[in-house]
């Protein structure tokens, strides 16, 4: 049933059902937002669905899930910048407040973004933002989604 991935989206990218999955990495998945207001919102989720804090992870895969959340940072900065000059930055994450999981969140942020919000977390934008449609991850997203894909590619291969 379409929808049902989100309610285990741990469990949806092991088994190959996760839509938004766009590599697996070493401790964890590489996913494309569901919401992209500002375009390249990525997050990792680790590959363990009960772990819930980096802590829970032993170290050699904490510095791993860290390695990778590097990684995706790093490929939406290449594929953000080579796609929208108006580029700037790229935020990096861990929260944990709303979801039970561990996942870190990679927000690319823009010049074009209200001037009001440029300096502030990306949480304080309004509601609307995240629940408007015409932000909703779809077809339009899949050149930004293959550019990332692209770009972990080669971070990965050492390119």
């Amino acid at each position: 049933m379409a929808g049902d991935w989100r309610m285990d989206r741990i469990g949806a990218a092991l088994r190959g059902e996760n839509p938004t999955v766009l590599r697996r990495l070493t401790a964890g998945f590489a996913v494309i937002g569901d919401v992209q207001f500002l375009p390249g919102y990525s997050v990792l989720l680790v590959d363990e669905p009960d772990v819930q804090r980096l802590s829970d992870l032993p170290r050699p895969k904490r510095l791993s899930f860290l390695s990778d959340m590097d990684q995706l940072g790093e490929a939406v900065e290449r594929a953000c910048r080579r796609l929208d000059p108006a580029f700037r930055r790229v935020n990096l994450e861990i929260l944990g407040n709303t979801d039970p999981f561990l996942h870190a969140h990679v927000w690319p942020r823009f010049e074009w973004e209200p001037a009001d919000m440029v300096g502030r977390p990306v949480w304080l934008y309004p509601r609307e933002r995240w629940s408007d449609g015409q932000f909703a991850l779809g077809p339009r997203h899949d050149a930004l989604r293959d550019a990332i894909g692209s770009e972990l590619d080669r971070l990965r291969s050492g390119t």
